[in-house]
């Protein structure tokens, strides 16, 4: 794996980071403690006020997958028209967008593109996973972070043996370093899990020993903060409306309040990129897909749910605990930029954590969870786009496409950003990560 070392010293320059999420504010970071003069420019009003909200809340070097998977085909036949399905494609809605981005993701889901994909992404999230160790202690940011591990439970002998396979594969590659446990096992590690264990709805699981959870969004508010300090400045309330260039490079961007000039830009807009981009004539396949969570107040004494982070195999779902709350999340929906809440996709993932976990979540309404829904802005083969282009004019760099990962592969592609602006080579193959891969498909 890629070690990850202090980035030396940029040359001085003023570097515009669009975007205040978890990778923009990550990004911000990273360039200022190489000594780059750096402006984050968000419409919204504060950091991590959209997709690095509410999110999983799971930090992983080995759990991470593409979406892309051989068994997608599957799931769209069994679940096509139910409302509640973990995996909602509408497929007979007209979406121009969703259709193209469609056809290159059934493409990625091959054997050889999805292990291929998901090569892509372990070796990033491994180099992450040290760049993140490096940030907090730089940082002194606080979130709270448990890193006890990541246990992948599979309720039936056969998704428990599909995970096996998978994890065996990829350890082959020495990119996953996963103990397969038994039912008995998972109640060892995590003894919340006794009861359904006890209703034989656990055939065994996959421990994760470098995995961990914590909450996003006070790492986000927290980094800013530090940016701050280090002398980033943050420009709130303020919509980007395109990104000037002259002479073939950046110059600046112009936004709701007027111009602000740069000598570098980066894009880590999310699903804004693609809008951002256009008008460049360049083409991000990224679309906008819709997860949901809840977060539910707890006793910190509740022993009767999870104190490591949980992934349901089986129902597609992940818990984490955060202090007196829990957070479970899941879905995938697509439907373009709506962002209405929809309780009839928050109830299933309530259930879920009920079924796994009962007890403590019994008689709580879908409403009165603090349901939440986040658009992750998706590639059709799962890993980010990061870093220059060719038809880009110079000065601009991409860190955006991360899904659901954002989190915990902002560090690494933090890093490349800050290699690529310094004229140096990523210490990871960029080539996985290059808008021009999808050129070549």
């Amino acid at each position: 794996m890629a070690e990850v070392t202090v980035a030396p010293k940029l040359p001085a320059m003023h570097v515009l980071v669009l975007g205040a999420g978890v990778v923009g504010v990550t990004t911000a970071f990273v360039l200022a403690e190489s000594g780059a003069c750096v402006t984050v420019i968000d419409r919204r009003p504060g950091p991590g006020l959209e997709t690095s909200f509410a999110n999983g809340g799971h930090l992983s070097a080995s759990e991470v997958r593409s979406w892309a998977s051989p068994m997608v085909p599957g799931y769209l036949a069994k679940w096509i028209g139910r409302a509640d399905a973990p995996f909602r494609m509408p497929l007979l809605r007209w979406d121009p967008m969703l259709w193209r981005w469609g056809l290159r993701y059934l493409a990625n889901c091959t054997p050889a593109r999805y292990r291929a994909n998901n090569e892509a992404l372990l070796r990033l999230a491994h180099y992450s996973r040290a760049a993140m160790q490096e940030i907090v202690a730089a940082s002194g940011v606080a979130f709270d972070h448990r890193p006890a591990g990541l246990l992948a439970v599979c309720r039936t002998a056969e998704s428990l043996r599909q995970a096996v396979d998978e994890s065996d594969s990829l350890a082959r590659a020495d990119l996953v370093h996963d103990q397969v446990v038994s039912a008995a096992e998972c109640v060892r590690i995590e003894p919340a899990l006794a009861d359904s264990r006890g209703r034989g709805q656990i055939a065994g699981g996959l421990f994760s020993r470098d995995g961990g959870t914590g909450n996003a969004a006070a790492f986000t508010t927290g980094l800013a903060a530090a940016c701050v300090a280090g002398g980033v400045t943050f420009r709130y309330d303020t919509t980007i409306q395109a990104i000037e260039h002259s002479d073939g490079r950046v110059t600046g961007v112009q936004t709701s309040v007027g111009r602000i000039a740069g000598d570098a830009i980066v894009l880590a807009l999310a699903n804004e990129s693609r809008a951002i981009a256009a008008p460049l004539g360049l083409a991000l396949p990224l679309y906008p897909v819709k997860g949901y969570s809840i977060t539910v107040p707890m006793s910190e004494s509740e022993s009767r749910l999870p104190h490591i982070g949980i992934l349901d195999e089986d129902r597609k779902i992940v818990l984490a605990r955060f202090g007196s709350a829990v957070r479970v999340a899941g879905t995938a929906e697509f439907a373009g930029f709506d962002q209405r809440l929809d309780l009839r996709r928050v109830r299933p993932i309530l259930d879920a954590a009920r079924d796994l976990f009962p007890g403590p979540l019994d008689g709580i309404r879908p409403e009165h969870a603090n349901p939440w829904t986040g658009l992750r802005p998706m590639t059709p083969d799962g890993p980010p786009i990061v870093g220059p282009d060719p038809r880009a004019p110079k000065g601009l760099f991409f860190n955006t496409g991360h899904g659901s990962l954002g989190w915990t592969l902002a560090a690494a592609t933090a890093r490349m950003t800050a290699d690529y602006i310094g004229g140096r080579a990523p210490a990871v193959d960029s080539t996985p990560y290059s808008l021009a891969r999808f050129r070549a498909q």
